[in-house]
């Protein structure tokens, strides 16, 4: 298997659930998505986000989809 690409998207989801006293559990249960899912992508270990699970996201925290995810441009060698 060839190594995994590094990839420069940072996930807020840390700050926005201590922000609405909301645990991860909790927002997996209204999002409908596993709580094993939801750990991979607070954990930065996502590889893909479906639109429709953004959405859920955004509705459930009352967000936009930059604050839950940004591009941190990597540093140079």
């Amino acid at each position: 298997m060839p190594p995994e690409e590094p990839h420069a998207i940072v996930v807020h989801l840390d700050r926005l659930l201590a922000e609405r006293r909301m645990t991860l559990t909790e927002l997996a249960a209204r999002v409908d998505v596993t709580i094993a899912n939801m750990s991979i992508l607070k954990n930065g270990h996502a590889k893909a986000v479906r639109f429709t699970t953004l959405s859920r996201i955004c509705e459930v925290l009352d967000c936009q989809p930059a604050d839950v995810l940004s591009y941190q441009r990597p540093s140079p060698p």
